[in-house]
């Protein structure tokens, strides 16, 4: 497979038609070898537009919803980043090129070991994974985290990691109608929240995050 040609036409043809304009992300994406961060078997489905089962209930996010979550979180060269679920960090190692540094809690040992080996090969130094259930990290706060399952309301546990005018992005609702959305920390308890575009991910699972990145 011609790799450099399948990566132009992901942003042509999957990635652009979803709103994903920002130059700054689009050439992460086409800069980083999304092929290498999925598993071998599944190698020749890297560029598809589907979301890809990792084993053990994990599925990978498709490109485009990926590079739209990198987009609206707006990550700053600044920036300290908690992504929640390694998964196979290909979502870690778009953002280890737009901030300083990107945290990754995953609960799956065998799924961080994966994401860690994939990280080295890349060259990628900027990026640490913590191995472990749950939404919190023992290195916030964070300026910005990303956390690609669904809740109910804004969970308390990932807004008290923010620094203030720290961003959280993630999916809000009930299925059918769900929206990521993106929420402002700003102090005395008035956080801001927007939604971005519409998207269904399944519950998040506290002990094991189900979908990854």
């Amino acid at each position: 497979m011609d790799w450099e040609k399948a990566r132009y036409l992901l942003v042509e043809q999957q990635i652009r038609p979803w709103n994903v304009l920002d130059s700054k992300v689009l050439d992460r994406v086409l800069n980083t070898r999304r092929e290498d961060f999925v598993p071998a078997d599944k190698k020749e489905l890297a560029f598809v537009d589907v979301e890809l089962p990792l084993g053990n209930g994990q599925l990978m996010l498709a490109p485009k919803v990926e590079a739209r979550l990198l987009q609206e979180i707006g990550l700053k060269t600044s920036d300290k980043v908690l992504i929640v679920g390694a998964g196979t960090a290909y979502l870690a190692a778009l953002a280890a090129g737009l901030c300083a540094q990107v945290v990754v809690i995953e609960a799956d040992t065998k799924q961080a070991e994966f994401a860690n080996g994939a990280l080295k090969a890349a060259g990628i130094k900027n990026v640490s994974i913590e191995v472990g259930g749950g939404l919190s990290s023992k290195q916030g706060p964070f300026n910005a985290i990303i956390a690609a399952a669904s809740f109910e309301s804004m969970p308390k546990e990932l807004s008290e990691q923010l620094v203030s005018g720290g961003r959280l992005i993630t999916i809000l609702g009930e299925d059918p109608i769900m929206h990521a959305t993106v929420m402002t920390k700003v102090g005395n308890g008035a956080n801001l929240e927007r939604q971005v575009f519409d998207y269904n991910l399944p519950r998040a699972q506290v002990s094991a995050i189900q979908f990854s990145f």
